[in-house]
């Protein structure tokens, strides 16, 4: 499976930005999708993750209500639209997939999948 994930960029506070994450797989309606952020001198978090299709979705605490998950089938997507965004969001973000249902308590663990995408840089500007 590969994972190509695009959108990021610069953008001043306040402003939104969507990113995409597309892959090849025969089967993605069954794949479970999150992405991830890590900024300079922290540890990776979660930020958002969806179930197949009809499926769960989460999200962290500190993007609930500005971040949106959500996947298009026909096209092998995942998106991530990201909307009020702050200084703090600034990270390299990336997507991660497992090929099968992750049970709701396990979507925030990085351990839950199985094959990660290049990220994408996000600079939110004060």
């Amino acid at each position: 499976v590969q994972l190509q994930a695009s959108g990021g960029g610069l953008v001043q506070a306040g402003g939104s930005l969507r990113l995409s994450c597309a892959t090849s797989g025969r089967t993605f309606s069954i794949f479970t999708v999150a992405w991830f952020r890590q900024a300079p001198g922290k540890e990776r978090e979660f930020v958002a993750a969806i179930r197949r299709s009809g499926g769960a979705t989460a999200y962290a605490d500190s993007v609930k209500g500005r971040f949106t998950i959500s996947r298009d089938n026909a096209k092998n997507t995942v998106y991530l639209q990201m909307n009020s965004l702050k200084p703090e969001d600034t990270a390299v973000y990336s997507c991660a997939w497992a090929p099968r249902q992750v049970i709701i308590s396990a979507l925030r663990g990085p351990t839950s999948y199985d094959y990660w995408g290049q990220g994408t840089q996000v600079t939110v500007s004060s």
